[in-house]
């Protein structure tokens, strides 16, 4: 028999699970996407020849 009231306690049913307070996953997700957004520094454009451009507008 246990000594503790306590340990009767825990002994006579299983425990479950207590979800901890916090933030919510979607919340916490929604979080780390806009601050990758914010800090994500624009692509720059793709070089494009000017004179390739010319030569398809010479040949057609």
């Amino acid at each position: 028999m246990p000594a503790t009231p306590s340990a009767r306690r825990t002994t006579a049913r299983p425990q479950q699970p207590q979800p901890l307070p916090g933030v919510p996953m979607r919340d916490l997700l929604a979080a780390c996407a806009a601050a990758a957004a914010v800090s994500t520094p624009p692509r720059a454009p793709e070089p494009r020849p000017a004179e390739a451009a010319q030569d398809r507008r010479e040949a057609a």
